[in-house]
């Protein structure tokens, strides 16, 4: 199972979209998780509108509707894995320890907020950030994760989509 992560997409902002190799990738997953910050519901819309499933936390500046929509956590079931997603992961101290311990039974945890991606290992656990493939702040770059997933083990790849 391939499934594509984003968060902090922030649109629609101006001319901003997307970016084109992003869209493809998400076109192509068989799951599209989004962990906060898409702003306008209309973003959830056109995600959905590319065919796969998707699932998605609110972030701290989603319109009040998405606020209402969309759960602040969710765990997420994918080709015998689980999948702990949550916007704002708290503090850089000892954050990577405290989302493990926040979703027992996780694989990996997907968070969004920082813009900053991660990918890394806390405790057998992957803690993971897609950072954003809109607004990349003092992120290297736009970025979106991809999570190739086979009988609950879960290998995931920081994919560029503005290069």
């Amino acid at each position: 199972m391939l499934v594509a992560a984003i968060a902090d997409t922030h649109l629609p902002r101006g001319s901003r979209r997307v970016p084109g190799a992003c869209v493809e990738r998400l076109r192509t997953a068989d799951l599209i998780l989004h962990a906060g910050d898409l702003v306008a519901g209309s973003v959830l819309e056109e995600l959905r509108a590319l065919g796969p499933p998707v699932h998605a936390v609110h972030g701290n500046v989603d319109e009040p509707a998405l606020r209402e929509l969309l759960p602040r956590e969710l765990v997420v079931e994918a080709a015998g894995a689980r999948i702990g997603m949550v916007h704002v992961p708290g503090p850089a101290a000892g954050r990577e320890e405290r989302l493990a311990r926040r979703f027992p039974g996780c694989a990996a945890v997907v968070y969004g907020h920082t813009h900053r991606p991660q990918v890394e290992q806390a405790g057998g656990v992957w803690i993971l950030n897609p950072g954003s493939p809109t607004e990349r702040r003092r992120a290297p770059g736009h970025t979106m994760l991809v999570l190739e997933i086979r009988a609950g083990e879960i290998r995931p790849e920081l994919v560029f989509v503005d290069r």
